[in-house]
């Protein structure tokens, strides 16, 4: 039975491949409408092209700058998830999204698809080295990065990361590439949880990593300044060791810009891209104009651009004083506190570090809340973007377009737009995948359901919610099969997914909504599917999972008693021996173990990082079943199919 329900669920992937844009393509079927999902955009050398991935359309469009019109589409093998060009600018590289993905070689100037290099689980994040010669491509769901070369188009290595790879850029020298790690890799329940950078020597392919600040996660953008001195890294910072009782100020989420060291290897500082009063939720897209003298980034949530002088933003980091005697010796400082960042370890706290450093653009119109008369295009989900000049390109993911950001004209909505096709008319399903990554739903637009729930599933964090008491902080659940797993949330205290949606938008995002919405996101919620897990082979349980499989279901083990197809969870509390120092209760809700390869960290508080530790040193399953009793090897085969889910 649960072999069908799965290879069903695992079919349907190849229509509704979750890619590296963090968000997942709705099911479409028979005559609902036809979505492109742009995602990503790069210009041609001189300026006269842009090249666009538009994941949900599967096809790359090739738009004229001077006609803003499309001249073409290359359909790819499967969804394309990211693009690079080649210094020249005669190829095009695109990586195509698969359990077993591609990189698509496309001719830039006809169009023509030329072959194809094999990559690793879920292709994304591609860079070039200044040469040319190397490609790189973060493969998400291996946690490692594919080494191509472009000569001979074949693999020549596999460079591990930490967790989730998503973004990558070369120095100019080409000596090093810089990786961002979509999640932590932390047991949520300690004291400092973040994600981190993978850091790759090109000639040795070694690595090392750089540690972002305590609460780092969904780090979705990564780029290098033309000069080789630093890197900018656009993520979430997450205030999760506070009680979710306000939002004001960025009590939850913050949404960040960290500056690196790229000689160093080092972080240099973090600041934030939000207003004291107004949120800059999900930033995505970053890049710098070609001279490195602005900063641009995309924030998803709020439908806005960030153009930041780099200049002056580096001169102020680079001048806060270390302490505060500096700065009293310095004159930045006094006993009342004069200046709002007095130190440099002040500086991520500061909503207003950037004041007279950025501008912020709204890409939608309608004013800063989006409350003003506006009668222009709707614009909705900006993800990549290109600098061509004074214009920034940037893709409008649900809207099927690019908004054009005019540098040079200085009124409020400096915008206009390219349309990639006809104006999508939404499926309930595909507006409830919209607005849960719509944080102008939320109050003071600090954040968006997606925040702690990135593809609808983890942020690898705890949060102490209200609704079961304050001070017993709770790991972050995947919604994928949420509204069929009943009761939700760790504790159970909502019966259904449904009632947790709604609880949702009132208690976490603090706003009064119209019920379709929450009707919607429902809707989106239950169109989930699951991704094949990166432990199958060609699809299938490898020899050690089918051992694995065998103990699961044994009655030495019978782990199918509270585990049982075909969701992997009988839907109910049991007291399993997790009960923490915080908490308040013994028994707690049995998750599916779908997916479960990536919703780390695990158990209720999220004490254990991988499934191992939970089985070998949690003992998990020994109030059942003779846990204690397993080989190493028992426990490695139990591991792999648990993780093949």
């Amino acid at each position: 039975m649960s072999g069908c329900f799965l290879r069903s669920r695992r079919w349907m992937w190849a229509a509704t491949v979750t890619v590296a844009t963090g968000v997942l393509s709705a099911a479409l079927a028979g005559d609902a409408p036809r979505y492109l999902g742009p995602i990503d955009v790069v210009a041609s050398p001189d300026g006269q092209r842009l090249f666009v991935a538009e994941a949900d359309g599967g096809q790359i469009a090739v738009v004229d700058v001077a006609t803003q019109k499309v001249k073409g589409t290359v359909a790819c093998p499967a969804p394309p998830s990211g693009l690079v060009l080649s210094p020249d600018g005669k190829t095009l590289y695109v990586t195509c999204a698969a359990p077993q993905s591609t990189v698509a070689i496309i001719d830039a100037l006809s169009g023509k698809l030329s072959g194809t290099i094999p990559a690793g689980h879920t292709a994304c994040g591609p860079s070039i080295s200044p040469d040319g010669k190397r490609l790189y491509v973060c493969n998400r769901f291996d946690n490692d990065v594919s080494v191509i070369d472009l000569e001979a188009k074949r693999q020549v290595a596999r460079v591990a990361a930490i967790r989730e790879p998503v973004a990558s850029a070369v120095t100019p020298d080409g000596k090093t590439v810089f990786v961002a790690n979509l999640l932590p890799c932390d047991p949520s329940d300690s004291y400092d949880v973040a994600a981190e950078i993978t850091v790759i020597d090109t000639a040795s392919h070694k690595t090392s990593q750089i540690r972002l600040l305590n609460g780092s996660s969904s780090v979705y953008g990564i780029c290098v300044s033309p000069d080789g001195k630093y890197a900018y890294v656009a993520h979430i910072l997450a205030r999760y060791q506070m009680p979710t009782t306000q939002l004001e100020r960025g009590w939850m989420n913050t949404n960040a810009m960290s500056i690196l060291d790229v000689a160093a290897k080092k972080l240099v500082n973090t600041v934030l891209l939000d207003d004291v009063d107004l949120g800059a939720a999900n930033p995505w897209g970053i890049t710098t104009s070609a001279d490195g003298k602005t900063i641009f980034v995309t924030h998803a949530g709020t439908h806005e651009l960030s153009v930041i002088d780099a200049d002056a933003l580096l001169e102020k980091v680079l001048g806060m004083p270390k302490t505060k005697e500096e700065a009293r010796a310095a004159g930045r400082y006094d006993d009342q506190g004069t200046y709002s960042s007095v130190i440099a370890d002040d500086v991520p706290n500061d909503l207003a570090f950037l004041v007279g450093l950025r501008r912020r653009i709204r890409l939608r119109g309608g004013g800063p809340y989006g409350l003003l008369p506006f009668d222009g295009p709707e614009v909705n989900g900006p993800r990549g973007l290109a600098v061509v000049g004074p214009k920034v390109y940037v893709a409008i993911y649900f809207y099927d377009l690019l908004a054009v950001v005019d540098l040079e004209d200085k009124s409020y909505y400096p915008v206009s737009v390219i349309r990639l096709g006809p104006e999508p008319k939404l499926t309930i399903q595909r507006r409830g995948q919209m607005l849960f990554h719509d944080a102008d739903i939320c109050f003071q637009h600090w954040q968006s359901c997606a925040s702690c729930h990135p593809d609808a599933r983890v942020d690898g964090l705890n949060w102490d919610l209200m609704n079961d008491g304050m001070g017993n902080p709770k790991n972050a659940r995947s919604m994928l099969l949420a509204h069929e797993t009943p009761p939700a949330m760790a504790s159970g205290v909502r019966p259904s997914a449904e009632m947790a949606v709604r609880s949702g938008i009132t208690h976490i995002l603090f706003a009064v909504r119209p019920e379709e919405e929450a009707v919607a996101i429902d809707e989106y919620l239950k169109s989930l599917e699951p991704v094949p897990s990166p432990r199958l082979v060609n699809g299938q349980l490898s020899e050690a999972a089918r051992r694995g499989r065998e103990l699961f279901f044994s009655e030495r083990l019978d782990c199918a008693n509270c585990h049982p197809e075909p969701l992997y969870t009988d839907r109910r509390m049991h007291d399993v021996g997790s009960r923490g120092k915080y908490d308040r209760r013994d028994d707690f809700d049995t998750p599916t173990l779908i997916e479960c390869w990536r919703t780390a960290p695990y158990m209720h508080d999220g004490h254990y990082v991988t499934i191992k530790e939970l089985i070998a040193e949690g003992k998990h399953g020994k109030m059942g079943g003779d846990v204690e009793g397993l080989s190493q090897q028992e426990i490695d085969d139990l591991v792999e199919f648990v993780l093949s889910l």
